[in-house]
């Protein structure tokens, strides 16, 4: 039985924006390239721009021999996981994808292998000459190559649409499964070892994912979830790398990233109490702890000098926060209402044990299901996350090139870096987000990020 390789990847420059697959077949037994396909896709997301790249790999090997058995390798860990039936697939523009990938060779005859970037290289490549393609105006590239015999390119064809979706590919998470979703607690059994982390979020630097390093919290439980750990040293490295956030931080190919500096408001009364508090309770402002907190926040990043606008939650509790560091930057602020907390309904204000007591049905379905709400009709982490998503695609499109202040909630900034790293939903509990705390997302223009968790509250200290 003849055995093909099928390497396969795809790219979004805007997650959604522009974007191609690249996918090459090779003969196991020689190592012979057999099959270049590549595609620009119009404007979709990162994810769905994998699965298009991976269908047209497995496509091209069951043409070449439907009784082969194939193996892939691909630097998206979310397609990988998914596809070897370890992730659920739960976003709509993936379901069809994935199912129809799966019948294009009986079940058995494909295994899946997550790689590092740099061993992509050849379908990399095809994806972005599909992107370069499309950017220049070549609305109806495509690209096939026969290389048996001679070989053969083909250019032309039409544009398959692949629907945009907003990047929130797998709900927002069972995210704040502890206490208060806004004083960060992890009543739902603490937070998992590092190892369960590490291979959540095990994705290569530069991917349209992210390079991801955690610092602890001063004082607080440190958990490592340095992206790549064993299996890629070199994004290991280059998460490392990543510098305080500035306007420097791109590639020079690529031009200065989008950069979101995400800053957790200060304390509330309710947050030492660890009491749910999101954008459907009372509101709370700032404790005067809450305000010292700011404060300092707001000096510390007077003196890094980088943030050029500041974008702030319309709830109480950010928009005082955003005032106190916007008087030490001489900034104006900007309220955008998508960065507000999630509404827990009628679980506001009370504690964990409350709930568990009150409501211990609806409180378990929201536990295990992204998409179950608080009782009294709250927000799911589902529409939270697609809430984010839009709100993300719009700052990246309105700053590229800038460093922007995002002053936010707990699950808000969750959303953004697991959205960044394409991470499953369970990878929240890996976070802990401090009262003040700063963390930082940069957005690059051909779509890939890179994560900074600086969960870092030096500031906060007299």
């Amino acid at each position: 039985m003849r055995e093909f390789i099928v390497e396969a990847d795809g790219g979004s420059r805007g997650n959604p924006g522009p974007a191609g697959f690249g996918a090459v077949v090779i003969d196991a037994a020689t190592g012979e390239t057999l099959v270049e396909r590549a595609e620009y896709l119009g404007v979709v997301t990162n994810n769905v721009a994998e699965y298009r790249g991976l269908l047209a790999g497995l496509r091209a090997a069951h043409d070449l021999d439907p009784a082969a058995t194939v193996h892939v390798r691909m630097d998206s860990k979310l397609v990988v996981e998914q596809m070897s039936g370890r992730w659920k697939i739960k976003h709509p523009d993936m379901k069809p994808l994935a199912a129809e990938a799966a019948r294009v060779f009986p079940p058995g005859r494909v295994t899946y292998e997550w790689i590092p970037r740099e061993q992509n290289k050849a379908a990399d490549r095809l994806a972005n000459e599909a992107m370069d393609a499309g950017v220049s105006g070549e609305t109806g590239y495509s690209a096939r190559r026969e290389l048996p015999g001679g070989g053969v390119a083909e250019a032309g064809g039409s544009v398959v649409g692949g629907a945009a979706g907003t990047g929130a590919d797998m709900g927002a998470g069972t995210a704040e499964a502890y206490a208060d979703a806004d004083a960060d607690t992890d009543a739902a059994g603490g937070t998992a070892g590092a190892g369960t982390a590490r291979a959540s979020t095990n994705t290569a630097a530069g991917t349209g994912k992210a390079a991801v390093s955690v610092t602890a919290v001063p004082g607080g439980a440190a958990v490592d979830v340095t992206a790549g750990a064993a299996k890629a040293g070199a994004d290991v490295k280059a998460a490392r790398s990543v510098a305080a956030p500035s306007a420097g931080w791109g590639a020079p190919d690529l031009g200065a990233p989008a950069t979101f500096v995400l800053l957790r408001h200060g304390e509330t009364p309710l947050t030492p109490q660890k009491r749910f508090s999101g954008s459907g309770g009372t509101d709370p402002a700032l404790s005067a702890a809450g305000r010292e907190q700011a404060e300092r926040a707001g000096a510390a990043l007077a003196r890094r000098g980088t943030i050029q606008h500041i974008v702030s939650s319309p709830l109480a509790r950010t928009r005082e926060t955003a005032a106190i560091v916007a008087a030490h930057l001489g900034l104006d602020v900007t309220v955008e209402d998508g960065l507000r907390e999630t509404d827990f309904g009628a679980w506001e204000g009370l504690t964990f044990a409350e709930v568990r007591e009150r409501h211990p049905d609806d409180l378990n379905a929201w536990l295990a299901d992204t998409e179950a709400r608080p009782t009294g009709g709250g927000e799911s982490f589902a529409e939270t996350a697609v809430r984010i998503a839009a709100v993300r695609d719009e700052l990246t499109a309105a700053h590229a090139g800038r460093t922007v202040l995002l002053v936010t909630h707990v699950t808000p900034i969750k959303t953004f870096v697991r959205l960044a790293l394409g991470a499953p939903p369970e990878s929240l509990f890996r976070m802990e987000l401090s009262a003040a705390s700063v963390s930082a997302i940069a957005y690059y223009a051909d779509g890939n990020a890179s994560v900074r968790l600086l969960n870092d509250t030096s500031h906060l200290r007299a």
